[in-house]
């Protein structure tokens, strides 16, 4: 696999590098690009030219993946991509939060809170109570805060209530055929012979 990763720019910057990619570089104005991130990892200085941009390391809120072909007809997997390193203007602020609310496309705008299951609020003392009584059953014994005798008491009803089925003498025994063997249709034999 490849290492790849997603670079936002401005659209002003966005011009500048294409001009830059697609002309010779030694007739163009911008003729280096540098992106550094010399701090804590997470936020850096882009520069084209003579120009400084600040820049952010984002985490993207799903992992895309990136194809590339030889031969227009099959695609073949170059990476998974999981940040995106947005490049800003100088007088923009900068992202509070490490993760990137949105994901790259339209349909994935506020992809962290639409589309992924929110982290369910659990008590620590119940989840380490809950695994305490989960090893005590594992190994034979009995949880802690279980009421037996409710349970005993239902089992005896249970019990009870599956015992053998009731039969009801008033019923009629239902005779078939008034007392021949009874005859399926592969029974049945042509006599006209």
């Amino acid at each position: 696999m490849e290492e790849q990763f997603i670079l936002r720019v401005p659209p002003a910057v966005a011009e500048r590098i294409e001009r830059l990619l697609n002309e010779n570089a030694s007739s163009s104005d911008d003729k280096s690009l540098d992106l550094s991130f010399p701090e804590d990892g997470r936020s850096g200085t882009f520069s084209i030219g003579d120009d400084h941009f600040p820049a952010s390391l984002l985490d993207l809120p799903c992992v895309v993946e990136s194809y590339k072909t030889y031969d227009d007809s099959c695609l073949i997997k170059t990476a998974d991509i999981g940040q995106m390193i947005m490049v800003r203007e100088p007088d923009d602020a900068a992202p509070d939060v490490i993760e990137y609310r949105h994901g790259l496309t339209p349909p994935m705008r506020d992809a962290r809170k639409r589309r992924f299951r929110r982290e369910p609020d659990l008590n620590p003392e119940l989840v380490s109570r809950v695994e305490k009584d989960l090893l005590k059953i594992m190994a034979g014994g009995t949880a802690d805060n279980v009421d037996v005798e409710a349970a005993e008491q239902e089992a005896g009803a249970n019990k009870k209530a599956a015992a053998a089925p009731v039969t009801k003498d008033d019923a009629p025994q239902t005779v078939t055929n008034a007392g021949e063997a009874d005859r399926s249709d592969s029974d049945e034999s042509d006599d006209s012979v």
